[in-house]
């Protein structure tokens, strides 16, 4: 059996909740990593609220960065904390959202992450992202995976980074064209999921979902990975 690892930036839930709702569900995800979700102004009974529609669960408790796991029925969540990232002035503060969590006999500490548009703050994030997951995972007996919003293209410093200790599942194995922005006419690979080496990855690539739907609910489009670990 495979686990399915998403993320998905959800512009504040600023556009269609319902088509939102819709491909979230489509997307099927066992662990789904999201961005830009509601950190102010009821931002729990929100989160909890849109997981629910889209029969999954929030399994970290804190808001920093807009950043969060979710978890469907198949995954079990063992641990759950949020780091708040190196402040760099005049910037937004940006967050890692981690769950260790267990499925299908296999253990995933997956992290949540959107870098900034700041260069020399995507850069240092990218490495302190990496490195609190690792000690998680280390710490729990888990496979790192790390999804979100990474702000800048494959060919750029920090996403050279992350693909550099983990892998970039739609490299690996790509499914469909893998552009992810902007949602209406996408032009640009800025969002991912990265994985442990030694991961299989089966497929990776976008969500079956109604084109309305997709460019309706956000500006991003989410990306799906399907990996077997540890078989």
């Amino acid at each position: 059996m495979t686990i399915r690892v998403a993320t998905y930036n959800l512009h504040g839930l600023r556009d269609s909740v319902p088509a939102l709702t819709r491909v979230i569900t489509a997307a099927r995800a066992d662990v789904l990593c999201v961005q830009e979700a509601p950190r102010f102004g009821r931002w729990r009974a929100r989160r909890a609220a849109l997981a629910a529609a889209a029969g999954l669960a929030v399994a970290t408790p804190d808001r920093a960065g807009g950043v969060a796991v979710l978890v469907g029925r198949r995954a079990r969540v063992l641990h759950a904390e949020s780091h708040r990232l190196r402040a760099f002035l005049g910037l937004e503060r940006r967050a890692l959202a981690v769950a260790v969590v267990q499925a299908e006999g296999a253990r995933l500490a997956v992290g949540s992450l959107h870098l900034d548009l700041s260069d020399p703050a995507r850069m240092h994030h990218a490495a302190e992202a990496v490195a609190l997951l690792e000690d998680v995972a280390a710490r729990h007996g888990a496979a790192v995976v790390l999804a979100g919003d990474v702000n800048e293209h494959p060919h750029r410093p920090a996403w050279r980074y992350l693909a550099g200790r983990l892998s970039d599942c739609y490299a690996v194995a790509p499914k469909g064209e893998g552009l992810t922005f902007p949602a209406a006419r996408p032009s640009a690979r800025i969002d991912g999921v990265f994985a442990a080496r030694g991961t299989h990855v089966v497929s990776c690539g976008g969500v079956d979902a109604a084109i309305a739907d997709l460019t309706g609910a956000s500006d991003h489009l989410p990306v799906v990975a399907e990996l077997r670990v540890g078989h």
